[in-house]
């Protein structure tokens, strides 16, 4: 089974809440949903180290300390995405640092849900529930 890592940062943006998410880029990804930043691990890599290292390849943004939210299994690939939550850092600003994403951006936590890989919108739940 193929395993990706990635983390689910959020921030308080004038008391409202907003997590980080990347859209893919590629023509045919137009019509793809957001997700976390994420990405396979290399050879002997932890999870967490992978989550962390494609969080800056992609998005620029190096993030602090992080909680493991666990895993989803995608329902129609069968992957596995592992998640890490954390609080982004105070000046963070994403921007589109791979070929691989076309967009990286703070969503507000309510839309996040509606354009995220349905598969993942899981960690949006569970993060909300570790928050409380």
């Amino acid at each position: 089974m193929k395993e990706s890592a990635g983390t689910l940062l959020y921030r308080k943006s004038g008391g409202v809440l907003e997590v980080l998410l990347v859209h893919p880029s590629g023509n045919y990804n137009k019509k793809a949903k957001w997700g976390i930043p994420k990405g396979l691990p290399d050879q002997g890599e932890t999870l967490e180290a992978a989550a962390r290292r494609e969080t800056e390849e992609e998005t620029g943004v190096i993030p602090g300390e992080l909680t493991d939210l666990g895993y989803v299994e995608y329902k129609k690939s069968k992957k596995r995405v592992h998640c890490f939550y954390g609080k982004a850092p105070k000046n963070a600003a994403p921007h589109c640092a791979s070929w691989e994403i076309d967009k990286a951006e703070f969503v507000l936590v309510d839309k996040a849900v509606t354009i995220m890989h349905p598969d993942q919108a899981e960690f949006i739940s569970r993060f909300l529930s570790e928050l409380n």
